[in-house]
């Protein structure tokens, strides 16, 4: 058991995978000027467990040695509070962008325990120690892991087996002594460029005669006939001047397309229980969401922090108004933030795993995103229009052009320069590509809000506050 430096993990992605960007072969991930980044942007989480500062936080000392807490199995709401602190804090670092090479794919590790400990103990299954072998190879070796979940589709109004062809969704086309081949497409596929396995999971509820579709395994990022075809919305190259966080951070998607992959038994998890198909993709969801809240409490936090700042500079902190959408914005953060809280302290244990409570966390999660574009508006409210208007970096490098922004552009309580940067930051959060990013995982990462609701409504014990309303009521 070992913990990789960031220069390990960088060094581990040449590794010969498959992958596109705008039509073109990337010989290598790590030193591609946009997946770079990428790269650069994931050694967060190596770096913290490299730091004396950050590592009783990012580190777990096992009796076998030293591993990332991602992987530590939460056993209690402690736990779970542990674990949400480093989400935050890595995403903080990050510059408001989760790193999510080990968060998203230890959620599916958790909830592949809890299915396949189901599954051996009703079915005679063997898949729980495969799951436990799995787990503790990606622990012992610091790995980087992607989950590919949501299938393509198709015409959603159609189940897989009814699809004009019938690899819309990620299916099992064989089997032998061996193991299984994979073939199909996901999409949405989060760091899965740099990421070393990418974990496989159903997407939704299936029926008898979708037994193919039932499938959840690991594949080598690597894997013959795996090919990744990277996302290039927000690929312009920035400045930090300009693009303060999406510069030096960003996160690649990918359509992840299954050629006949061949995985061996050993890898495979779920292979034809339909029934269980719905239930193992529920329960990511609710870990994953529980990941999801935590990071995103810098954003939240940064929108309170920037909005307060650029409304000191402008000197109106004092307007009745400006306080009022402060306010707000403050209420917004915090709501989130102890609503996260409290569904870790509210957690459950099951098959000796903590997990958060899930109508708790599906509310924070409502909460954030049902908000989002409205805390947005009341932090461009608060800046104003020069962040679409201001002047660009290369004014600032003109001698004449910067005596001209400097006298023009001060502020209350900051030079024209500090207040630019300022504007750009906001601007970044609010009017830009990165922007754009961050407002469609609001409404669409982590589940739909219409599936949050859904969740909410299943989860809520309805009945004590029927029984009350009755008896004020006097109704028997």
């Amino acid at each position: 058991m070992a913990l990789m430096t960031a220069a390990d993990y960088t060094a581990s992605l040449r590794d010969g995978r498959t992958v596109y960007y705008r039509g073109e072969r990337v010989d290598d991930v790590t030193t591609h000027p946009v997946i770079g980044i990428a790269v650069e942007h994931a050694t967060i989480d190596y770096q913290m467990a490299d730091d004396a500062a950050e590592r009783s936080l990012a580190v777990v000392d096992g009796p076998e040695g030293p591993y990332s807490r991602y992987y530590h199995i939460p056993r209690s709401a402690d736990d779970l509070l542990r674990r949400s602190a480093l989400i935050e804090r890595a995403t903080a670092l990050g510059g408001t962008l989760v790193v999510l090479i080990k968060e998203i794919g230890s959620d599916a590790l958790f909830a592949l325990r809890l299915m396949a400990e189901h599954l051996d103990r009703t079915r005679g299954t063997a898949y729980l120690p495969r799951v436990e072998r799995f787990h503790a190879y990606c622990r012992d070796r610091d790995l980087a892991v992607a989950v590919a979940q949501t299938d393509v589709k198709g015409d959603r109004s159609r189940g897989p087996a009814e699809q004009d062809h019938p690899d819309y969704y990620v299916r099992v086309v064989g089997e032998d002594e061996a193991g299984i081949t994979l073939r199909g497409a996901k999409v949405h596929t989060s760091v899965s460029t740099n990421a070393h396995e990418i974990i496989v999971l159903p997407t939704r509820n299936l029926k008898p005669g979708e037994e193919a579709y039932a499938v959840a395994c690991a594949v080598p990022a690597n894997a013959p006939g795996l090919t990744m075809l990277a996302s290039g919305y927000g690929g312009r190259k920035g400045t930090a001047f300009e693009q303060p966080v999406s510069s030096r951070h960003k996160m690649m998607e990918t359509l992840t397309v299954f050629e006949d992959v061949k995985v061996p038994w050993d890898r495979v998890f779920l292979n034809g229980e339909v029934d269980a198909a719905g239930p193992l993709a529920k329960t990511f969801v609710e870990f994953h969401r529980f990941t999801a809240v935590s990071y995103k409490l810098p954003l939240v936090d940064l929108f309170v922090g920037a909005a307060h700042l650029m409304a000191d500079y402008n000197g109106v902190l004092s307007a009745g108004h400006v306080r009022d959408k402060l306010a707000k914005l403050i209420s917004y953060a915090q709501i989130c933030r102890g609503m996260t809280r409290e569904a870790a302290r509210e957690s459950k244990v099951v098959g000796g795993i903590a997990v958060p409570n899930a109508e708790l966390i599906n509310i924070a999660k409502l909460h954030f995103a049902t908000g989002y574009h409205q805390a947005l508006a009341w932090v461009q409210d608060i800046a104003g229009g020069l962040l679409v208007t201001g002047p660009s970096e290369e004014d600032l490098a003109d001698t004449r052009l910067r005596e001209l922004i400097d006298r023009y552009f001060g502020a209350a309580k900051a030079g024209a320069v500090d207040r630019l940067r300022l504007m750009n930051l906001i601007a970044e959060l609010t009017a830009s590509d990165f922007a754009g990013y961050q407002a469609v995982l609001a409404v669409h990462a982590e589940g739909s809000i219409e599936a949050e609701k859904m969740t909410i409504w299943r989860q809520h014990d309805i009945e004590p506050s029927i029984r009350y309303a009755k008896r004020l009521a006097g109704i028997d």
